[in-house]
């Protein structure tokens, strides 16, 4: 068993083998749009998972996962080899890769900050009309307690007698 300080530099490793090899040395179109964004090794160092996003040819364009996927599966066996090189270690793990679930997310929180944000505007336009309930100015202020003394020492001593 490794110890998990190892397995995570270990994962930081594959993810940037795995990345540059897709980057310069793969020759896959399916995998021109692919960004690595992270991996995970497990303690024993035997399995590694690797995960990735696709983007689309364009800003707009939806991006292809099925293909991007078929053409990981395709490479899976050069990326490998590439890992075992550039690692070291004795027992190349073997490489299972899975869509990153980072955009999912980023739009979940993107509909929560606009239901936030029109909820922050229904609420400034109600108190924008609203007027305060009690009276407008409801702290105490210094000519207050300057006459206040001088009606406490008066019911002070009619209670004294």
């Amino acid at each position: 068993m490794a110890d998990p300080a190892r397995a995570a530099r270990l994962a930081k490793r594959i993810a940037t083998i795995v990345a540059t090899a897709i980057e310069h040395d793969i020759k896959d179109p399916r995998l021109d749009h692919v960004t690595v964004t992270d991996a995970r090794v497990t303690n024993d160092l035997h399995d590694a998972t690797v995960y990735y996003t696709v983007m689309g040819p364009t800003i707009d364009a939806e991006p292809d996962y099925e293909s991007a996927a078929a053409g990981l599966e395709k490479a899976r066996g050069q990326l490998r080899s590439k890992v075992g090189a550039g690692t070291g270690v004795r027992f190349t793990p073997t490489l299972r890769f899975e869509p990153d679930s980072v955009p999912e997310a980023v739009a979940n929180m993107e509909a929560l900050l606009a239901k936030a944000r029109e909820q922050d505007a229904r609420v400034a336009a109600v108190a924008a009309n609203a007027t305060p309930a009690g009276e407008a100015d409801p702290y105490r202020h210094d000519e207050d307690e300057e006459a206040a003394p001088a009606d406490d020492a008066g019911a002070t001593d009619e209670a004294d007698r």
